[in-house]
């Protein structure tokens, strides 16, 4: 099959192996399972409060959203960094030592673990221990980067073993150590568990049409039943996986890389983490760059018809890419829409009838074969990897598709699961971002994003419908950050993201106090470590010398 095994796989494919086992993108097996970020960007605040309704973009009222809790991380009565309650966690230092062989990264990477309260607001309550790694500085040591991959659910203590030396300039690394850490409740952070690795298997496999009311009411029992498993491993500490507390938790992680102020690079949901720091502790936010951006005023609703599109318009992209091929080498022909239209017909015959694959034990569903090729969008550069994947699979051959999808939610050759993205990503959004609470309007809202974009849209409804069933309350409402007083924060967005579409970069760039943004003309996830050169130059001049990058910097 496909070397991808960190370190020894080619360019492509490690890009290939960071969006798919960091970004964690699963499509098809039900709403909430994707990217946790994305849609619109410039819409005006609303007039009154998101849960008694508001206005789009547009200027159209808009219902109530579902009532959210209060987090227990969000509000604290000082700061905790001069709070005595709290100096056990900002005196400690971290003990860098060997790594597991759970990591598979550099010689040089070394690993430790932080604590952090796993209440805020009740420091009595226990702890949680946060898996860190760290790649040294290779010259004289400027300080730490700490990252964030995305997700939410994305490990960053793999991030840096893995694709560290590939997205960051050898200058970068020669000045910092570049920091990686496993958020709260993911995979080495006390990771929650949900299901086994067979019923992991058998619930990406599953396939749900929600467009027809018995389709929807199979989705909601899996996912029910999932919530409770859930539920039953890991209960006690699904209400506490908020954003709020891993921003709080990156705040001891600075402290203990011995840093005056956070220097940090978040990608994807990792801006939003970013972005939440910020707004917490403008004082301390130091050199920040956020690629891929969410904007905090999206609802969850916002987010999904934002994906949808963005999507879209990706298929389009490597649709067209892969025609100009011609027959001999691109399964699809006519025109872009004929090809689209023959992709949904390649989806809708392998939902009726799934497809073998090397594992006879696991043929190629529906859902697995949309997930195996929506991963695949993240970056243009696996495109070839898609079409050829795509020529297998219509020729009654899954086994390629199947691997994606695989890769896309860590799942090895032997059956076992290296991550917990499957489930994290739903604990945290489902805490995180809230969507209007009537059922109907949902419905009415599900249906219109499936005609609108019927590629992706028929499967990125109902995600408020489906965090209706979730054990935790949802703990935050949409809402603008400024983070002011902050330093200068580099904001990145590109303009054919399928994930975080460039509007959301604007948007964020606009609400924020002292922010920049750059454009990257391009198609694909991210720019910063994949664009070619100018989005790294100028990121790279900020990170080492605090150089403002050029106001309205447009790269390509």
């Amino acid at each position: 099959m496909h070397d991808v095994r960190h370190g020894r796989a080619p360019r492509a494919m490690r890009y290939l192996a960071t969006a798919a086992a960091l970004l964690l993108v699963v499509a098809g097996c039900g709403p909430l399972e994707r990217i946790g970020i994305g849609g619109g960007g410039d819409e005006e605040t609303p007039s009154s409060s998101p849960a008694d309704g508001g206005t789009n973009a547009e200027g159209e009222a808009t219902p109530p959203l579902a009532e959210a809790g209060t987090s227990a991380a969000a509000e604290l009565p000082e700061d905790p960094a001069t709070d005595p309650a709290y100096s056990a966690y900002y005196t400690q230092q971290v003990a860098w030592g060997p790594c597991d062989d759970s990591v598979d990264g550099p010689a040089a990477l070394e690993c430790g673990t932080v604590t952090v309260p796993k209440i805020w607001n009740d420091p009595s309550a226990g702890d949680l221990q946060i898996a860190v790694t760290r790649l040294p500085a290779t010259g004289e040591k400027q300080g730490s980067v700490l990252t964030n991959p995305g997700g939410p659910g994305g490990s960053g203590v793999d991030f840096v073993a893995g694709s560290a030396e590939t997205l960051f300039s050898a200058e970068v690394r020669g000045a910092f150590d570049i920091v990686g850490f496993d958020p709260r409740g993911v995979s080495r952070s006390a990771g929650i568990t949900c299901l086994d690795d067979a019923g992991t298997d058998a619930y990406r496999a599953e396939t749900f049409d929600l467009s027809d009311p018995e389709g929807l009411q199979a989705a909601k029992d899996a996912f029910t039943e999932l919530s409770a498993a859930c539920e039953e491993h890991s209960g006690d500490l699904l209400p506490y996986l908020d954003t709020y507390s891993a921003a709080r938790d990156l705040d001891v992680l600075r402290s203990a890389v011995g840093s005056e102020k956070l220097d940090y690079v978040g990608y994807s949901y990792g801006t939003y983490l970013g972005a939440t720091y910020a707004e917490m502790y403008p004082e301390r936010t130091g050199r920040f760059v956020l690629d891929g951006a969410l904007d905090p005023r999206l609802t969850a609703d916002d987010i999904t018809r934002g994906q949808a599109e963005g999507f879209e318009n990706a298929t389009s992209a490597f649709v067209e890419s892969c025609l100009s091929q011609g027959s001999d080498g691109c399964p699809l022909t006519g025109s872009v829409e004929d090809g689209k239209e023959q992709l949904r017909a390649f989806f809708e015959s392998v939902d009726a009838q799934p497809l073998r694959t090397d594992d006879p034990d696991r043929p190629l569903t529906g859902a697995l074969a949309r997930s195996g090729l929506l991963v695949v969008l993240y970056n243009d550069e696996n495109w070839p990897l898609g079409v050829q994947a795509l020529n297998a699979a219509m020729t009654g051959d899954g086994s390629t598709l199947l691997f994606l999808a695989d890769l896309s939610a860590d799942r090895q050759d032997d059956g076992t699961y290296s991550g917990n993205g499957t489930f994290a990503i739903t604990a945290v959004n489902c805490l995180d971002h809230v969507g209007v609470a009537d059922q109907q309007w949902q419905i009415d809202e599900a249906a219109a994003v499936a005609e609108e974009f019927p590629t992706w849209g028929p499967g990125f409804g109902f995600s408020q419908t489906m965090c209706d069933l979730w054990p935790a309350q949802p703990v935050r409402e949409p809402a603008p950050i400024s983070a002011a007083g902050s330093d200068l924060i580099v904001v990145i967005g590109t303009t054919g993201d399928p994930a975080t579409p460039y509007d959301w970069a604007v948007g964020l760039d606009e609400q924020l106090e002292n922010s920049t943004l750059i454009t990257y003309e391009g198609e694909g996830h991210t720019a910063y470590g994949r664009s070619g050169g100018c989005v790294e130059a100028a990121v790279d001049a900020y990170l080492l010398t605090g150089t403002a990058p050029e106001e309205g910097l447009t790269c390509s």
